[in-house]
């Protein structure tokens, strides 16, 4: 919503029909060839009353209202078992579905042998490299560069490192705790300090208060942390393989000026991921591919808005609406999802099978 305003509020003078953005210096791809030619002012209601923008609306939402549908169906824990056979609510189980997020597992290395603050120091050093990147990013070129859905992924992947960061330091803590108690209280497995610090309560504060065998479901934070996680895992592959396999080699390659910032926002950010990811202990269940879709819902959402209210060019050629296989295009890009968020979670897969096979008794990675 900031980023929306922010580019409403810009002056319409930067945002003129007749008028294309400068030459790239190599930021996401910001080029002259990428922008597709005004053929009419898109804030005209002829631009979007007709046949192609129906249809791709159709393929946008329908995506909406799956996802919509999958959250609704698989995220978060399941409630209690009911008291069917007179057990106690209180005393009653629950029923873990494969949306629960355990509050250790967002700062928990994937072995045993591992320090937690190895993860920290990952997550902190890719935070501050990945927001250097974007804010000189922004200092260059202005907030118009989130009209690009490579500044989105890019911030969201900022992000998700600096919520790892305060996470990790948390499970640092935690981890302090356990070695200090390790002789008085061997084999517990739920470490709390008698007298719970100011950062232990508000990590915890949004939490549950539920445990599953001995771990803590995760709360508020836990849960948007892993969301980011799921939905930066797909995002940045699409991102890379739209810019590397589609823009690059056939749109417009001999008119791109490769840089730092260029070759950075489009693989970096995905190398970092998987580092992450190679790493880490969180889980990859399939539905929350509904994520990504509704984070590239909302960018396609964000795009017609601003068009609508301002007659600007379109930072994707095949975004254009005056296209005659428009369609075509949106169907083929949401599509791209399925491929883009199962090469994800095939590392996944290959790291579980590594794991296993390498460090079968200190893995600690859960399916």
């Amino acid at each position: 919503t900031a980023i929306l305003l922010l580019l409403l509020a810009a002056p319409r003078s930067s945002f003129t029909s007749g008028r294309r953005p400068p030459p790239a210096c190599g930021c996401a791809g910001r080029i002259t060839a990428l922008q597709s030619a005004m053929v009419m002012d898109t804030t005209d209601p002829g631009y979007w009353l007709n046949w192609r923008f129906v249809l791709c609306a159709t393929w946008v939402y329908s995506c909406i209202a799956l996802a919509c549908y999958l959250i609704w169906k698989y995220e978060g824990p399941s409630s209690p078992a009911g008291n069917d056979e007179g057990v106690d609510r209180e005393e009653a189980r629950p029923r873990i579905g494969p949306g629960v997020v355990y509050l250790e597992d967002c700062w928990k290395p994937c072995l045993d042998e591992i320090h937690p603050a190895w993860l920290l120091a990952f997550r902190l050093v890719s935070f501050l490299f990945m927001a250097s990147v974007i804010i000189y990013d922004v200092i260059v070129d202005g907030w118009i560069v989130f009209l690009y859905y490579t500044q989105w992924t890019f911030l969201l992947v900022t992000l998700y490192f600096g919520l790892g960061s305060v996470l990790s330091v948390y499970g640092c803590y935690q981890y302090a705790c356990k070695t200090d108690k390790s002789d008085a209280d061997r084999g517990s497995y739920i470490i709390a300090p008698t007298e719970e610090s100011t950062y232990d309560n508000s990590i915890k504060s949004s939490c549950l208060n539920k445990t599953h065998d001995g771990r803590e479901i995760a709360g508020f934070w836990g849960y948007l942390f892993q969301i980011m996680f799921q939905t930066n895992a797909g995002a940045v592959m699409l991102t890379d393989m739209v810019f590397w396999f589609i823009l690059y080699p056939f749109l417009a390659r001999n008119q791109y000026q490769m840089s730092f910032l260029l070759i950075g926002t489009h693989s970096l950010n995905a190398l970092f991921i998987i580092g992450d990811t190679a790493l880490n202990s969180l889980r990859f269940p399939w539905f929350r591919i509904s994520y990504f879709m509704l984070w590239t819902g909302l960018f396609v959402s964000v795009q017609w808005i601003i068009h609508a209210n301002v007659s600007i060019w379109w930072p994707y050629p095949f975004l254009d609406l005056t296209y005659p296989r428009a369609p075509v295009w949106y169907l083929v890009v949401a599509l791209l999802h399925f491929p883009c968020y199962a090469l994800f979670a095939l590392v996944q897969r290959i790291k579980k099978s590594l794991l296993e096979s390498w460090f079968p008794h200190s893995c600690t990675y859960v399916k």
